[in-house]
C-alpha cells in the first residue's frame, strides 16, 4: 500500500519521483497544479512513508501505483509524470496498464536497461549502503543528480536534495537499487504508446542527457521534447518554473 499525497480537483494527474528519493521533490508541482488537477505523489515502495514490497522491481512498482488508484477509486485515465526512477515506472505502467492512461510525461529518463558497467555500478552502491548507510552515497550522487548551474548558485537546492535524499531507508534504496539494475528494456514497446507524450530533460542533464532524451522522444509516435535550461538531472527542482510552464503547457493541451 502506498502512501501519497493527494490535493486538489479536476483531471488527476500522477507524479512519480526519482531514486533516491521521495514524493516531497515535487512539492512545487503540487502548489502549482493543485488549483487546476487532482495532483497524486505517492512515495515508491521503500521510500518516504510506504513500506517496502517483498519482491521488489520497476513492473511491480508500476503495479502498486495500480493498485493505488483502485484504492482511491480512480477509473478515469490519468496523467503520469515520471521523472528517471519514476520514469521507469511509468514507461512499465504504460505497457501494463494502456487503458488507464490519459498521457504521459517523462522526465530526464531512459528506456534502455543498465548496461554491464551500470550494473556492477548499482551492485557497488547496494555494497556501499550495507556496509555504510545511505548518507555515504549521497554526496558521492549529487554532482551528477544536480546540474552545473545548481551546484554553483542554488545552495539551497543541493541541501534540500542531500537532506531528502539522506532521509531514506537503507532497505529501501537498496531494494530499489536491485529494481533498477534489473528492469526490463522498454525500447520494444514504445512504438505502442498511443497518448500524447512529453518528454522533458535538464539541459545539463550528464545521466539521462539531452541526447537521450532526443531519441526517446523520437520513438515514441507523436511525443514531444521540451529543454530545461539551467537544470540537471532533477530538472524540476533545478528550474521549476521551465519545467512548471512545459508540464502546464502539455496539461492544458490534452485536458
Amino acid at each position: 500500500m502506498l502512501i501519497s499525497t493527494d490535493k486538489g480537483s479536476g483531471p488527476v494527474v500522477v507524479f512519480l519521483h526519482a531514486f533516491p528519493l521521495d514524493r516531497r521533490m515535487w512539492l512545487g508541482q503540487i502548489e502549482s497544479l493543485a488549483d487546476m488537477y487532482r495532483v497524486i505523489a505517492p512515495d515508491l515502495p521503500g521510500f518516504g512513508d510506504s513500506p517496502l514490497l517483498a519482491q521488489p522491481s520497476i513492473d511491480a512498482f508500476a503495479d502498486q501505483v495500480a493498485e493505488h488508484l483502485d484504492d482511491k477509486d480512480i477509473s478515469q485515465p490519468v496523467t503520469l509524470v515520471g521523472l528517471s526512477m519514476g520514469g521507469y515506472v511509468a514507461l512499465a505502467f504504460a505497457r501494463r496498464q494502456p487503458h488507464r492512461l490519459a498521457g504521459l510525461v517523462l522526465a530526464d529518463t531512459k528506456a534502455p536497461p543498465d548496461d554491464p558497467a551500470a550494473r556492477a555500478q548499482r551492485d557497488q552502491l547496494i555494497a556501499t549502503v550495507r556496509r555504510a548507510g545511505v548518507t555515504a552515497i549521497v554526496d558521492a550522487m549529487l554532482p551528477k543528480l544536480l546540474g552545473s548551474s545548481t551546484q554553483h548558485a542554488r545552495p539551497e537546492v543541493v541541501a534540500a536534495t542531500r537532506q531528502l535524499a539522506s532521509s531514506q531507508r537503507s532497505e529501501g534504496v537498496i531494494a530499489a537499487l536491485q529494481a533498477l539494475r534489473d528492469r526490463p528494456d522498454a525500447t520494444p514497446h514504445l512504438q505502442q504508446i498511443a497518448v500524447p507524450t512529453l518528454v522533458l530533460v535538464g539541459e545539463e542533464d550528464t545521466i539521462t542527457p539531452p541526447s537521450i532524451a532526443q531519441s526517446l522522444a523520437q520513438a515514441i509516435p507523436g511525443a514531444r521534447l521540451v529543454v530545461i535550461p539551467q537544470a540537471g538531472h532533477l530538472a524540476n527542482a533545478e528550474n521549476p518554473t521551465a519545467f512548471n510552464d512545459g508540464l502546464l503547457t502539455f496539461l492544458t493541451g490534452i485536458s
